[in-house]
C-alpha cells in the first residue's frame, strides 16, 4: 500500500511512518516542521519507500498529486499541545481546520480512505469519569482561548462525518488520548515528557493547578496499532473511535511515580494555572476513554504500562539529549 502521513515529521506521525514502513508500505510525509523534526525521520529516510516533502498542507500546491498517488491517508496535521493552543489561538484554527479542509477535499476528489486524528479535548468540561463516542460535549465560552482547540477539533470531526455523507468519503476520526513516548517533547506543554526530562536533571516538577486532574497515559506504539488496524477496516468508515489507555492517573501521582521510578531527587512545585497559562483557564478535571468502541471493531487494547512510557522516555531522552 502507499500512505500519505500530513505532519508525518511530527511525534506520533514519525512512529507511523516507521511501523508502516516496516510492514513493506510506501509512505509520503507532508511536514512544514512548525512543531514537527527532520530529525524525527531520519530512520524513515534510509528506506526507498520513503519520501518527504516539507510543505503547508493548507497551502501547497503538491497535496492533490500526493494525494491521487496513495492508497491511504493519515491526517495528523495539526496544532499541538496546551501552550501552544494558549498563546497562538489564531494559528491553531486556521492550522486545523483550514488544514482539514484541504484534506478532505482533496481526498474525496479522489475517493482515497482517509483516517483523521481528532483528540480527547472535544468532550470538553464533560463532569463524566469515562468518556463515550457518543456523549454530548461541554466546551467552554469562546472568550477562553482554551477551548478553541477542542472546538477546531470537533468541527474537523463533523466535517469529516459531512464529507462521509454527503460525498461518500471512505473516512474515519480517531479521538486520541494523551499518547506518550519516545521523541515527544515537552515543549509545548506535554507534561510526561516534561516531567522525565526534569527529573533526569534532579531539577523541580512543575505541576499545574491541584494536580488532582487525572490523565490516562497511552504508549504511541499502542495507538499505531491502532491507527493502522482502524484504517484497514472497511467497517471503520464513518466512525468515531476513542484510542487511549483506561488506567488513569493524577498529575501529582504521575510526579511522584516519574521521581520514583527514575530514582530523581526532584520536588514537586505547584503552580497555579493562571501563572502557566493565562488567567481564566480551564482544565478538565478527569480524561479516561470509553475504548469498547475500537475493541468491538478491530480487537484493539492497549498493552504498553505506564512504568514502560516512563521507562522509554527517559531512555530516548538519555540517549538523543532531546527534552
Amino acid at each position: 500500500m502507499r500512505y500519505l502521513i500530513t505532519g508525518g515529521a511530527g511525534f506520533i506521525g514519525a512512529h507511523l511512518a516507521e511501523s508502516l514502513l516496516a510492514d513493506g508500505h510506501s509512505v509520503s510525509v507532508m511536514d512544514n516542521l512548525s512543531t514537527g523534526s527532520e530529525d524525527n525521520l531520519a530512520l524513515s529516510k534510509k528506506s526507498p519507500l520513503f519520501s518527504f516533502v516539507k510543505a503547508d498542507v493548507l497551502n501547497s500546491p503538491e497535496l492533490d498529486k500526493m494525494v491521487e498517488n496513495s492508497d491511504g491517508i493519515f491526517h495528523l496535521a495539526a496544532a499541538v499541545g496546551v501552550e501552544l493552543v494558549v498563546h497562538d489561538p489564531v494559528r491553531t484554527i486556521e492550522t486545523n481546520v483550514h488544514g482539514t479542509e484541504c484534506i478532505l477535499k482533496s481526498a474525496a476528489a479522489h475517493n482515497k480512505r482517509i483516517l483523521v486524528a481528532s483528540t480527547s479535548e472535544v468532550y470538553g468540561k464533560s463532569p463524566k469519569e469515562i468518556f463515550s463516542e457518543t456523549d454530548d460535549l461541554l466546551i467552554g465560552p469562546s472568550v477562553n482561548s482554551r477551548w478553541s482547540y477542542a472546538c477546531s477539533k470537533l468541527l474537523d470531526e463533523f466535517l469529516v462525518m459531512a464529507y462521509v455523507r454527503d460525498r461518500k468519503l471512505p473516512g474515519m476520526v480517531v479521538r486520541l488520548f494523551n499518547t506518550v513516548g519516545p521523541r515527544q517533547t515537552g515543549r509545548y506543554g506535554m507534561v510526561l515528557p516534561r516531567f522525565v526530562a526534569r527529573a533526569l536533571k534532579n531539577e523541580p516538577l512543575l505541576v499545574y493547578g491541584s494536580g488532582d486532574q487525572s490523565r490516562c497515559f497511552c504508549h504511541v506504539a499502542d495507538t499505531i496499532r491502532a491507527l493502522k488496524s482502524l484504517i484497514a477496516c472497511e467497517k471503520a468508515i464513518g466512525g468515531v473511535f476513542n484510542i487511549g489507555n483506561t488506567c488513569n492517573i493524577t498529575i501529582r501521582e504521575l510526579a511522584e511515580l516519574v521521581i520514583a521510578r527514575l530514582g530523581s531527587s526532584s520536588e514537586i512545585e505547584s503552580i497555579p494555572y493562571e501563572k502557566a497559562y493565562e488567567k481564566g483557564f480551564e482544565d478538565m478535571l478527569h480524561r479516561k476513554p470509553d475504548i469498547s468502541a475500537v475493541d468491538s471493531m478491530i480487537g484493539w487494547k492497549p498493552e504498553k504500562s505506564l512504568e514502560e512510557i516512563i521507562d522509554d522516555v527517559a531512555a530516548f531522552i538519555k540517549k538523543s539529549g532531546r527534552d
